[in-house]
């Protein structure tokens, strides 16, 4: 298990993005899959891993909490086996798979709130939604 990446929401994108790429010099802009591209933001990478996620908290249903870290990325091995955990302990999440990056994610919050997005690099099924 490792931490996979931070995801900051912004009422200033481009000023944040500005602001991670000139602190840190290691870090580029690439392209985001293009399943996400509904919401406005950038993905910044250290090499090939995209670690520092931006998205815009105008007008998305996010202006309540703007300048916060959104959540917390966690990449882990074995998606069924970790759903079915979530299922057997009752903890409600979503699913979010993109297929060109043959990644898999579940959505779920602490019981306080926050929320975990658990990342499995893992071959999608042909036959399953990709969003849920």
């Amino acid at each position: 298990m490792h931490l996979d990446h931070i995801t900051i929401r912004t009422r200033d994108l481009p000023g944040t993005r500005a602001f991670f790429l000139k602190v840190f010099d290691e870090l580029e802009e690439k392209p985001r899959p293009k399943t996400i591209h509904r919401i406005p933001g950038h993905w910044l990478y250290a090499g090939d891993r995209p670690i520092v996620h931006l998205i815009g908290a105008r007008g998305y249903g996010m202006d309540h909490a703007a300048e916060a870290w959104d959540h917390v990325g966690i990449h882990l091995d074995g998606y069924t086996a970790f759903r079915a955990k979530l299922e057997a302990l009752n903890i409600h999440f979503s699913t979010m798979d993109l297929p060109e990056l043959e990644e898999r994610r579940l959505f779920f919050r602490t019981p306080s709130g926050p929320l975990i997005k658990a990342v499995f690099h893992e071959p999608i099924p042909d036959s399953e939604e990709h969003i849920q």
